[in-house]
Parts: structure tokens; C-alpha cells; sequence
């Protein structure tokens, strides 16, 4: 019961940062749109898919892989190997984010005419510290991680979002004033990097105020682990997971490509660019949401899985297993039907203005509604993508993403490609990809773990909550109609009260226990 407490607080930890940190990003996006503008934004996200994949390939892999195996080390009392493993970590990702960064700096004026945007260069200049600063600290959060400490982690993203809006903002700003649209981007860059650079300062200080004392440190033993073995499993236990990370960054790419070309076939390039823009540029961003707390969940459940594994304890194993997949279902179903049957209020109050029509805002909201029911799925497959990261079996979930992504992109070319259905084949492919990506991850946690899914307390419950929550959702629609959609004030009251009666029922029914959900006392 102790470990499964544990597994649930360190999941709120970094879930309510996460969900935080989602939130300010979404809400920082708005002011940024107003001040650098629709040609600024564009050069923003020229320039961000780019730095996104080039983070991903280093630093994706190998914190999950400290994690898992800090976790490991620390179950057999071994904290010298912890320790070492840490350090070790550390000198890799430091020479992996400094030559990302020198890469992009260097590589800046070819990414940007490649792009069709030469003015982005700057703004590939301004953000490419950033990898350095992100490399380095995801040694630090995976270490922290896997001695099951979540609170530094959490603390460092707040302290990212937050210089988001106290540094990035105001040199946003001041490049518009400066040199235009061009150099409000390339502020709005250069922020991020400050505001990981504090992340990292913060981190750095953490962990000497709370390293492991000596005493606490086992001898070494005579069978020790050399450097260079502990380098190879690190590395060799990264590649797969970086991989399995790269791939959906990858298809977001392609589907930049993809889904213009495809409808500029039966409407002009401009249009196709503007409903293209409003799915990423809006939808996605909300959907990004509630998928913090998935990211917590797969986070949490690699240390926990692994070190189950490593003491051979196989009711922790099947205990953790069940509580990180009915976390998954608890946490996404109602987050995809209250967004998805929310979805017009929230896209007309969050975006409404100058920027967007109401045509378009319309469009946004069908978007969102589809769009909406992909989080659970995306929640269940992160955390059995989490256990089986923590079993050791990390090629597993890169092979099932990598066939949901394919079949993501062969829908996206039947569907988009149809006038009548166009940008909006674009989410149900994505539904398809992550039911394709996880059937066979429930198998092999199965598999795997000896689990039996207990369908009436894992899935049925959930429903029945989620049920009544809808209930009073639809009632509230039917009662207020289009006043829903210009006060931000009953909009909120409506998200509240929802969200209470969802746990208030989901309690009654066993679903969840309220007293699990808090922050703990540190170990």
C-alpha cells in the first residue's frame, strides 16, 4: 500500500506541475499571438518544430534511462552506483547538448531558407542555447526521478513557464519595437533559453543541497559496474526510447507537409495554411493540456515499475501496473468529454479577436470536439508505454507508436484528401494511431506483468462518473445556450463544478481515494 501511495503522489506531483505548466504555456500563447502577430507567430513556429525534434533525439532517451536505472540501484541500496551513473549521464548530455546547440547555430541560415523563412535565422540563433541548458538538466530531473524525488522536476518546469511570461513576453516585446514581427520572434526565443537556464540553476542548487550524504553510501562493491559498462547500458537502454520520442515529433513534421499539400489540391494554399494552422496552432495546444498529466503518469511509473522488477516483487509489479493504467483511465476519460463537449465555449473565450473570425473559430471548435477524445487514448498509452519502459522493454512501445504513426499517415492521405471531410480526417487519424498503439501495449503489459485488467473497476466505473458529469454538462448548455460562450466566468463555474461532481462520484463508485491525492512527505 506504501508503494502504491507513493506511485500516486509522485504522479499528482508532477501532474498538478505539468497541468500548471500546460496551462500557462496555452495562456501565454495568446498574449504572444497579440503582441509579435500572424507573422511573427509563423516565423515562432518555423523555427519551433525544428527545436523540438533536434531536442527530443538528445535528451529524450537517456533521463528515462537514469531514471530506471538510479531506481534499480537504489532498491539494491547501491547509491555509489546511483551516484555514478548520474555523473556519467551528466558528461554525455553535456557534450550532446553542446554540440546541438553548436549545430543549430551553425546550421541557423540553412534551416531557415530550407523553410522558405531566411529572416527565421536569428530566431534559430536565439533559441539553440536552450538545447545546451535542457540536456543538462534532464541528467539532473531523471536522477531526481529515479530516487523517486518529483518535486525538484515539478519546481524546475514552473520556473520555465513562468520565465515564459516574465522574460520571453517583454523581449518579445522589445523586438517588435526594435526590428518588427522578425525580431518579436527571435525575443520570444531567446526567452525560453534564459528561462531554462534558470530551470538549470535552480536544479543545480537542489541537488547539492540534497545529494546523498557519504555515510549513506554503501561500499563499493568488488564487482562493480566499470565506467564504460555503465555508459553502454545507458546508452543502449536511451536509443530505443529516443526513437519511439522522435517519432511523433517526426510525423507532426510531415504533417506540416502533408495536410497544406493535400487540401491546397481543392482549396487555395492560403486557406488550406489558415485551417492548418488553427488545428495546430489552437487545437493541439489545448489538447496539450491534460496530456501533462499523462507525461507525469509514464514519468512516475519507470522508476516504480523498475524497482518492483529489480526486487523480484511481484504483487508491487501488478499493483503498480493496475493503479497506472485505472490512473490513466480515470485522468483522461473525463478530460476528453468535458473538453470535447466544451469545446465552442473554450475556443470562442480563449481566442476570440482581431486574429480569428467566428467562421474560423467554428471550425476550431469541431476540431477540438474530435480532437478532444484522443487524450484518453494518449493517456493509456502513455502509461503502458510506461511500464514497459520500466520492465526493461522500451523497443516495445517504439514499434507500436511507430505503426499508429503509419497508419496515422496513411488515413491523413485518404481522408484529408476528400473536400468534404479535409483538415478534419486529420484528428480521427490520430484517434486510429493511438488505438493501433495501444491494443498491443495492453498485451504485453499482460504479458508481461501478469496483469488481469479488472474492466468493471478500471473502465465501467470511470463511465458511469463520467456519465453523470456529462449530465450536468449538458443540462448547463441547455439552460444557458450562447451565453456559455461569452462569459469566461460561468464557463469556469461550469469546468469547477463538473470536475467536483466527477469526484465526488468517481469516489462513491471506488474509482479513486481523495486522501491519496497530495503531495507527500519527502523521503
Amino acid at each position: 500500500m506504501k508503494g502504491r501511495q507513493s506511485l500516486i503522489q509522485g504522479i499528482s506531483v508532477l501532474g498538478i506541475a505539468g497541468l500548471i505548466c500546460k496551462v500557462v504555456g496555452v495562456l501565454y500563447k495568446i498574449p504572444l499571438a497579440r503582441t509579435i502577430g500572424p507573422l511573427g507567430m509563423g516565423v515562432y513556429h518555423q523555427v519551433f518544430p525544428t527545436y523540438n525534434l533536434l531536442l527530443t533525439i538528445s535528451s529524450a532517451g537517456i533521463p528515462v534511462a537514469i531514471s530506471r536505472m538510479v531506481a534499480a540501484s537504489i532498491a539494491d541500496e547501491d547509491h555509489a552506483k546511483a551516484k555514478s551513473i548520474f555523473k556519467i549521464a551528466l558528461k554525455i548530455l553535456f557534450v550532446v547538448g553542446l554540440l546541438g546547440s553548436l549545430l543549430m547555430v551553425l546550421l541557423s541560415s540553412m534551416l531557415s531558407s530550407a523553410k522558405g523563412t531566411p529572416e527565421a535565422r536569428n530566431s534559430f540563433i536565439a533559441i539553440a542555447p536552450s538545447l545546451f541548458f535542457v540536456c543538462v538538466m534532464s541528467a539532473y530531473r531523471g536522477y531526481m526521478q529515479g530516487r523517486r524525488r518529483m518535486i525538484p522536476t515539478a519546481v524546475s518546469q514552473l520556473i520555465e513557464q513562468v520565465g515564459k511570461v516574465f522574460v520571453a513576453m517583454p523581449l518579445a516585446y522589445m523586438g517588435m519595437q526594435r526590428g518588427g514581427h522578425v525580431d518579436g520572434a527571435a525575443g520570444a526565443l531567446l526567452g525560453i533559453s534564459i528561462a531554462e537556464a534558470a530551470a538549470l540553476i535552480y536544479m543545480i542548487i537542489d541537488s547539492k543541497r540534497n545529494a546523498v550524504p557519504n555515510t549513506s553510501i554503501k561500499p563499493i562493491a568488488a564487482d562493480r559496474q566499470s565506467t564504460r559498462s555503465l555508459s553502454r547500458e545507458l546508452i543502449y537502454t536511451s536509443i530505443p526510447i529516443t526513437i519511439g520520442a522522435c517519432i511523433v515529433p517526426i510525423a507532426s513534421e510531415a504533417d506540416s507537409f502533408m495536410l497544406v499539400r493535400l487540401m491546397s489540391e481543392y482549396i487555395p494554399r492560403e486557406e488550406a495554411v489558415i485551417r492548418y494552422g488553427i488545428y495546430t496552432g489552437l487545437v493541439i495546444a489545448l489538447i496539450n493540456v491534460p496530456t501533462a498529466v499523462a507525461m507525469a503518469l509514464s514519468t512516475n511509473l519507470v522508476p516504480n515499475i523498475s524497482a518492483a522488477k529489480q526486487e523480484n516483487n511481484t504483487k508491487a509489479l501488478i499493483s503498480h501496473s493496475a493503479t497506472g493504467i485505472k490512473a490513466a483511465m480515470v485522468i483522461g476519460l473525463p478530460a476528453s468529454i468535458g473538453m470535447s463537449m466544451l469545446a465552442e465555449p473554450i475556443l470562442q473565450l480563449l481566442f476570440s479577436g482581431e486574429q480569428y473570425s467566428v467562421y474560423q473559430l467554428s471550425q476550431g471548435a469541431k476540431l477540438l470536439e474530435i480532437s478532444s477524445l484522443t487524450i484518453v487514448l494518449f493517456t493509456m498509452v502513455q502509461a503502458t508505454s510506461g511500464i514497459l519502459q520500466g520492465l526493461g522493454k522500451q523497443r516495445i512501445p517504439m514499434y507500436t507508436l511507430a505503426l499508429g504513426i503509419a497508419l496515422k499517415i496513411m488515413l491523413n492521405q485518404v481522408l484529408v484528401r476528400i473536400p468534404a471531410i479535409n483538415i478534419y480526417g486529420a484528428p480521427f487519424a490520430s484517434l486510429l494511431c493511438y488505438t493501433a498503439s495501444l491494443i498491443p501495449n495492453m498485451y504485453y503489459v499482460s504479458k508481461y506483468t501478469g496483469l488481469r485488467v479488472n474492466i468493471g473497476d478500471t473502465f465501467l466505473r470511470p463511465v458511469a462518473a463520467c456519465g453523470i458529469m456529462a449530465a450536468f454538462v449538458i443540462i448547463v448548455k441547455l439552460i444557458f445556450n450562447d451565453r456559455l460562450n461569452h462569459s469566461l466566468l460561468l464557463l469556469f463555474a461550469t469546468i469547477v463544478i463538473a470536475v467536483a461532481i466527477y469526484l465526488f462520484v468517481a469516489e462513491k463508485l471506488g474509482c479513486i481515494k481523495l486522501s491519496n491525492i497530495k503531495l507527500g512527505r519527502r523521503k
